[in-house]
């Protein structure tokens, strides 16, 4: 029996099993801004490897923690965030690698930018290390001494992003059915090696946390700046206006969003555009207005920088792609 069907609260109550066979569990998880799904499979006996689809902004937690697993993440699109009881917040971003032991116990995690995938090696260090203490000859792993050099006092342990975690990481996800079976074992053992073998002290750099009262203000801007596309701000504008000081602003929107407020604008902006313009109803002067821009040449240009063509072609591409358009 799997991990997650054996603590079936693990990732919380509102997780449902879709499918399940021997080695591969598909769970489902449905909240109120969306859902998402974690396919799982049994790799050694008490070790699991779980990739992570989320369409969603909200997230499970682990409120009934257990002491002795250990999730180890990888994060391959999205953000993760985690709020700690003592009110700080820390992030996972693309490329990142953190391991946890789901005896810290988390206030609450969500994904800022509504989306995360991701893979998560999630271990039952009790089960595992009778598997893991010896697996060949010149493979021998501590799954105990890996927690208790890498977890120390139940900290949260982040690496951020580095060829050999890219390495590790990025052929599992695309991996052919045919061989998945074996090559997950591999990378598993891979993966512990690895972190069996790295400096922890040259790791473990503190990493970068924002206090609640920073983070829901910067959750206030983008909620208000998503609100009023149409309008232009200065940063020093919103500073004032949400009480928050620049410098504190511009890093923590920068934490919390992974890029600048004006970057994050300029996107958020053309992917509404992009949506009105398929929809057809509306010429691309009033779209260009819609969206902040008196404009329509700065529009245009503003538009082919973030989408790669003009507002027409893009429109013209996606019909074609759609089959709406037919080329002689």
């Amino acid at each position: 029996m799997s991990i997650l069907s054996q603590n079936k609260t693990l990732y919380g109550s509102d997780v449902k099993i879709i499918t399940q066979a021997s080695n591969c569990s598909v769970y489902q998880f449905e909240g109120e801004t969306g859902k998402g799904t974690m396919t799982s499979y049994a790799v050694f006996p008490g070790i699991e490897l779980i990739y992570n689809d989320f369409k969603m902004g909200n997230c499970f937690s682990n409120k009934n923690p257990y002491t002795n697993i250990m999730e180890i993440n990888h994060c391959s699109q999205g953000r993760f965030e985690c709020e700690f009881h003592n009110g700080s917040f820390i992030y996972l971003k693309e490329g990142d690698l953190s391991v946890n032991m789901l005896g810290n116990h988390t206030k609450n995690s969500c994904f800022p930018l509504e989306h995360y995938v991701g893979v998560s090696v999630v271990i039952d260090l009790e089960v595992a290390k009778e598997y893991t203490n010896s697996l060949m000859e010149d493979v021998s792993i501590d799954l105990f001494g890996l927690r208790d050099r890498i977890c120390f006092h139940d900290k949260c342990f982040i690496m951020r992003t580095t060829p050999s975690i890219n390495h590790i990481f990025s052929e599992l996800y695309t991996v052919p059915d045919k061989i998945k079976k074996g090559y997950f074992k591999l990378k598993v053992l891979e993966l512990l090696l690895f972190l069996s073998a790295i400096d922890v002290d040259d790791q473990r750099r503190e990493p970068q946390y924002f206090n609640k009262c920073q983070v829901d203000g910067v959750k206030q801007i983008k909620k208000y700046l998503v609100a009023h596309l149409d309008r232009q701000f200065t940063l020093a504008e919103l500073s004032n206006q949400f009480d928050i000081s620049l410098t504190a602003m511009k890093s923590c929107f920068k934490g919390v969003y992974g890029t600048t407020i004006f970057s994050f604008v300029r996107g958020y902006r053309m992917q509404i555009a992009a949506e009105m313009l398929l929809e057809g109803k509306e010429s691309v002067t009033v779209i260009a207005g819609k969206v902040g821009y008196s404009n329509a040449s700065k529009f245009a240009a503003a538009f082919k920088k973030e989408m790669g063509v003009p507002p027409m072609q893009y429109k013209k591409n996606c019909l074609i792609g759609a089959g709406s358009i037919r080329l002689e």
